[in-house]
């Protein structure tokens, strides 16, 4: 699949010299990958935002969307291979939670930002100055158009390499593990996502002696319930509330 995905993406290399102005920028972002560079070209276009595209002669293709989208499939199977080896008694849940917590958007900016690809961004006139280097959304994008070009020029190894050694550096399995099940944490994650009100626990109810209490409590999002819980401690409560507020949110 996807030698056809490279066959796909892979365009007549650009003839001529990469532009004086580019040229820093390569040599640094060859410490980055740490890997040869045989297209400079491609690495160029990797790093060049669509606002670039109105100032100058390029085509639709020549922004780094391509390879975002390229490098977006390429980084999903590359952190599938690293967790599937990492953990080989974990589930098919459990797998699958935690490579959407190591690709989400906030991710893959954290790990754009620690290489300092923000500093290499190529942008049109019109854009600088306005901080569109530093947006999440942006940075998560120009990571993603990276390993895409990587992938394109050098092949799957040493893009795996590159990935791998990213995550090494930047990710602390323990910490993401421990969060995957907490529901307050993920319902906290997207109503942020979402422009919603931060999520609010009020105590519903308390049952019992003091020695062997139930505590009922409701979560309320944007002035709304979405859920309650029930539960031997506040905290137990507030979890089973938010989880229940998650499924009311993203029910089709």
């Amino acid at each position: 699949m996807f030698k056809k995905l490279r066959s796909y993406f892979t365009k007549t290399h650009t003839t001529g010299e990469v532009a004086s102005e580019h040229e820093t920028r390569l040599e640094n972002l060859k410490q980055i990958i740490k890997a040869d560079i045989d297209d400079p070209h491609l690495f160029v276009r990797a790093l060049r935002h669509r606002s670039v595209l109105a100032d100058e002669s390029y085509s639709p293709s020549d922004s780094y969307e391509r390879l975002e989208f390229l490098g977006d499939a390429v980084l999903d199977l590359i952190i599938t291979e690293i967790i599937y080896q990492k953990f080989p008694q974990k589930n098919e849940g459990f797998l699958t939670k935690l490579r959407a917590k190591l690709v989400k958007g906030d991710a893959l900016a954290t790990y754009a930002r620690k290489l300092n690809l923000s500093d290499l961004l190529v942008l049109g006139e019109r854009a600088q100055g306005q901080g569109i280097e530093f947006s999440k959304s942006i940075l998560a994008d120009v990571f993603e158009a990276l390993v895409g070009a990587l992938y394109m020029d050098q092949g799957y190894n040493p893009t795996f390499d590159f990935v791998g050694r990213v995550i090494q550096e930047n990710v602390d399995f323990d910490k993401v593990i421990t969060t995957l099940d907490n529901h307050k944490s993920i319902l906290l994650e997207y109503a942020q996502a979402h422009k919603l009100d931060i999520p609010e626990y009020e105590v519903v109810a308390e049952e019992g002696p003091g020695h062997d209490k139930t505590f009922e409590i409701r979560v309320i999002v944007d002035n709304k319930e979405f859920g309650k819980g029930k539960g031997k401690s506040k905290k137990e409560a507030e979890q089973l509330a938010a989880k229940e507020a998650l499924q009311e949110l993203t029910k089709e």
